[in-house]
């Protein structure tokens, strides 16, 4: 996340904070360094590369791979692409503006500009499309799949009300619009099946998840009544059965993705289950914004920040065969926390990690009860045979693109860059040999 376009009234060394696309690696960037940690453990945050270098506001790693996209404050409209383990740049794009986001996959490499998206080849890094005169998007909200079957791009159809455009970056044409709220969008984010995105308001008071590509509302949850906040990141669970969304509160909700079962022999039984019965019967003869209150779920557990209203970025993942939730914010912390993915209780904080590389300060609980690994261990595709499926064939189908989407030409505005791409093709993509951990410093 770009905490330099989000700072408002909490300044930050810190310019930026992300996930990498399965969080398993955490990418961080400052006004005088970079570095990437590994997410392998919760007892230390392991560095893997740090760099002394330029004001760093955007960087982006794809996968465990040894390539990263990197933006500075000194230099926003322009892109580069680095070969990390070596120190080396492999191309650089400029911008008719600066870059708010970089988006990747095993595919491609998306640009967000204020007004436009670049849709990169992630192998030649050529532009094979352009998304022009898009409703303004002055914080660079957008989602990239991360899945290669649906390999979709979602961002804000409008800056009036809560409008997401689904882009087909494979095909390269638009498959469908969401409306999604009343008010403008504030957070997006894909599951890893590439058939799911979870959307937020400026209201930041319900959360939804639609099915892609046809855009059917499949839940919706309540984050909270009492108060409006904005939501700054939405996170998948690797196998879609929980959604995390942190906020500018001191509370992280984790929501539950389940369609609940049909009860209806064991509601009759008892006082309290005619009492219900009548109540959501009831509920048909109210007002619409109190009837989906009704049918609004709400979290399945939570978990709680030293503070608030500082800009945050939150994941899901398993390490060391537990669940946790994880948080790094602008307070310079990230937070682990374990989750318990058969009981809805609080989440409990085990570490907290400085994210400037420096020790001390990390917060150690006592294991829980639930605290124990998961009974089974999902199998993963490992990133080489899943680079290795054919790619569908670009232009495929019946062409939707919208009148403000055009394919990429050479034009006196926009991306120019990229000529010199010998790097690229030494990053052996199809290689997992590639990708472990390797330290290393630039001077």
């Amino acid at each position: 996340m770009n905490l330099a376009i989000r700072s408002g009234d909490h300044p930050s060394d810190l310019l930026f904070v992300n996930f990498n696309q399965d969080c398993t690696s955490l990418a961080v960037g400052s006004k005088s360094w970079y570095r990437l940690y590994s997410l392998n453990t919760v007892d230390k945050l392991e560095s893997i590369y740090e760099s002394e270098s330029e004001d760093v506001c955007i960087v982006e790693r794809l996968f465990s791979s040894s390539l990263v996209a990197i933006v500075s404050i000194s230099s926003p409209r322009k892109l580069k692409v680095c070969h990390f383990k070596k120190g080396t740049e492999i191309c650089n794009y400029s911008y008719s503006n600066s870059i708010l986001a970089v988006k990747l996959n095993r595919q491609r490499l998306i640009v967000c500009l204020e007004e436009s998206l670049y849709i990169h080849n992630i192998r030649d890094m050529k532009v094979l499309h352009t998304i022009r005169d898009t409703p303004p998007n002055p914080t660079g909200l957008c989602a990239l799949s991360i899945n290669n079957d649906n390999c979709f791009l979602a961002y804000p159809g409008s800056n009036q009300i809560g409008e997401v455009q689904i882009f087909d970056t494979i095909n390269l044409r638009a498959v469908t619009m969401i409306p999604a709220h009343d008010n403008p969008l504030a957070a997006i984010a894909f599951n890893a099946q590439g058939n799911r995105v979870a959307t937020a308001s400026e209201k930041g008071t319900v959360i939804r998840v639609f099915s892609v590509p046809d855009g059917q509302k499949l839940f919706e949850f309540r984050r909270g009544v009492k108060r409006c906040a904005t939501i700054y990141s939405l996170a998948f669970s690797v196998d879609s059965m929980f959604l995390a969304a942190s906020s500018s509160t001191e509370t992280v909700h984790v929501f539950k993705l389940e369609t609940p079962k049909d009860n209806k022999t064991e509601e009759a039984q008892g006082w309290m289950g005619y009492f219900g019965q009548a109540l959501k019967t009831s509920a048909n003869y109210l007002p619409t914004q109190v009837t989906e209150l009704f049918h609004q779920g709400r979290a399945f557990a939570t978990a709680r920040l030293p503070s608030s209203g500082l800009i945050n970025v939150c994941a899901l993942s398993v390490i060391q065969k537990i669940p946790r939730l994880l948080v790094a914010s602008q307070d310079g912390y990230l937070y682990i926390f374990n989750l318990d993915p058969t009981d809805s209780n609080e989440c409990v904080l085990v570490r907290q990690h400085r994210l400037d590389g420096l020790t001390g300060d990390s917060h150690v609980t006592e294991v829980t009860p639930y605290d124990k690994p998961l009974t089974h261990q999902q199998s993963t595709t490992s990133y080489a045979s899943t680079v290795k499926k054919p790619e569908a064939t670009v232009g495929a189908g019946t062409n939707m693109a919208p009148p403000d989407s055009e394919p990429y030409q050479e034009m006196d505005q926009g991306a120019t860059g990229g000529e010199d791409l010998k790097g690229l093709g030494q990053l052996r993509l199809d290689d997992d040999n590639e990708f472990p951990p390797m330290t290393h410093k630039n001077d």
